[in-house]
């Protein structure tokens, strides 16, 4: 079954170039070049991923990427020409799936964007339909998270995260656990990304960050969903 990319690009050789490969992918391809374009497009067209340059006209990357996540749980790879960590970790702070350091190649790129749905439609079995603790019910039929009356909008990141983690309650896991769970043994990513993924979803379902009532940290470990 083909996906649906949106490439937000203002660059036309690199949009190009990676409209063609991804095609050879077997995808279907639209593009945009600027922000506000890009934006539009992924509000009408509902794709099933995005790869978002960083630094675009009218709208920058990042403020897209903000806009996104404040009404969709679409996977997005961010582009970025900046190496930094810092500047790396921001787009992942925002809700970005995955980042791509420019410049880079077009067979990288694809494989990413393969990895990226590949393990963003990938289940995490559960030992139950769902999981209730002290006001929170992650559903995994559903995939979705309720506590009280609210139901947060997590991203397909966020929620194998904690679902991953509320499978077996009370078990520590590791970093490195959670990297081959969550994101695949092909994730060459950091242990930080793991702690900025934690960070985003504690935003969107602890009554207090400060306090970590769902995810806690297990100090020379990982992370845990609950108390042991």
């Amino acid at each position: 079954m083909a996906n649906d990319i949106l490439v937000i690009e203002d660059d036309p050789g690199i949009s190009r170039i990676v409209r063609l490969y991804l095609e050879r992918d077997g995808h279907n391809v639209t593009t945009a070049s600027d922000g506000v374009s890009g934006l539009s497009a992924a509000r009408i067209d509902s794709p099933d991923l995005i790869v978002l340059d960083l630094m675009l006209p009218r709208l920058d990357g990042m403020s897209v990427c903000r806009a996104l996540r404040e009404e969709s749980d679409v996977p997005i790879i961010m582009a970025t020409a900046r190496v930094g960590e810092d500047d790396r970790l921001a787009g992942l702070d925002l809700g970005a799936d995955d980042y791509i350091v420019k410049p880079f190649s077009p067979r990288e790129l694809a494989a990413r964007v393969r990895a990226v749905l590949r393990r963003t439609s990938r289940q995490i079995p559960p030992q139950a339909d769902r999981v209730e603790f002290d006001g929170i019910t992650i559903d995994f039929n559903t995939q979705t998270v309720i506590r009280g009356d609210e139901k947060p909008s997590l991203t397909p990141t966020e929620f194998r995260l904690i679902a991953m983690l509320a499978s077996q309650p009370g078990r520590p896991f590791s970093r490195d656990q959670i990297i081959d769970a969550v994101f695949g043994y092909d994730f060459d990513g950091y242990d930080r990304t793991v702690d900025v993924h934690i960070a985003n979803l504690r935003r969107k379902i602890e009554p207090d960050v400060r306090k970590p009532r769902y995810v806690q940290t297990v100090h020379g470990v990982g992370y845990r969903f609950g108390d042991a």
